[in-house]
């Protein structure tokens, strides 16, 4: 596949544990290799200009691309504070993804905002975050000051604050990250200091990146729709067409199952109709 010239290699600031791929299984593997096909331009934290990859092509099948062992990956935890949706919505949009790279901070200004509005305000999407710092400490500890503020309710303001347009320039030191969580409506600094040091934060942001790892994700920002594996900022056609196939799969789905049910419980009351005609004869 062709590269921009503008592309940039980087190497993350921790190493894939090669076992992990093999832990979610066959199909996971698959998967792993289309989202390290390329060296996204997404990995290039100063360069936040468009990127394309075929590999985040929508196929008309909604079932074409679709790995369920990633679609499992999917936490539905109505208590996760780094999640926005419905835990029983019938999409659910992981993203990997790292406060300082450029296209991150695009997909979060240009075009989360509207699939909120579109498919997570009326219960169709469920976004969950997962940390993914990749780019060395300010990285790692702009994510645990994320999860922090999460922890009193402020992720996805916090999240917006650090994603503003020029806002990962200033970088992410201890003091630029306590100022962005007092922008975000933090109400208690000591406890989201305490927070961000925590052993606490480092487990959880260690969770999220390890599962990143896991599925071969090699730059950010990286997600799965329903599991299907869509890697860099693509343009927002991308993930309506993602999105509502997975809808329209999860419908058709849901009405099969409704149909079956309704059968059995039809056949069951046949079934007992015919059993009190029988005593009737006797």
């Amino acid at each position: 596949m062709p590269k921009s010239s503008s592309a940039r290699k980087t190497t993350p600031a921790r190493k894939p544990s090669s076992r992990k791929p093999v832990l979610y299984g066959a199909g996971v593997v698959l998967a792993a290799a289309l989202l390290g096909y390329v060296s996204y331009q997404a990995t290039a934290p100063d360069d936040p200009g468009p990127s394309s990859s075929s590999v985040a092509d929508v196929a008309a099948d909604p079932d074409a691309g679709v790995y369920p062992e990633l679609a499992k990956l999917a936490r539905r935890d109505a208590g996760d504070k780094l999640a926005q949706g419905r835990a029983d919505a019938p999409v659910v949009l992981i993203e990997y993804a790292d406060f300082k790279c450029g296209y991150c901070g695009k997909f979060a200004r240009d075009t989360e905002p509207a699939l909120v509005k579109k498919y997570v305000d009326n219960g169709t999407l469920r976004i969950e975050w997962r940390n993914f710092p990749i780019f060395g400490a300010e990285s790692e500890a702009a994510a645990r000051a994320a999860w922090a503020a999460g922890q009193q309710n402020r992720f996805w303001q916090f999240h917006a604050a650090a994603y503003a347009e020029g806002a990962k320039e200033k970088g992410f030191g201890k003091d630029r990250l306590k100022a962005l969580a007092r922008e975000a409506g933090v109400a208690d600094l000591d406890r989201f200091a305490r927070d961000a040091d925590s052993s606490a934060a480092s487990a959880a942001v260690g969770k999220d990146q390890e599962q990143g790892y896991g599925i071969g994700a090699t730059s950010t920002p990286s997600f799965l729709i329903n599991g299907r594996p869509i890697a860099g900022a693509q343009p927002a056609e991308t993930f309506t067409r993602a999105i509502e196939a997975a809808a329209e799969k999860a419908r058709s789905t849901e009405d099969a199952k409704s149909g079956q049910d309704d059968k059995d419980t039809e056949g069951g009351r046949d079934g007992k109709n015919a059993e009190g005609a029988g005593d009737d004869a006797e």
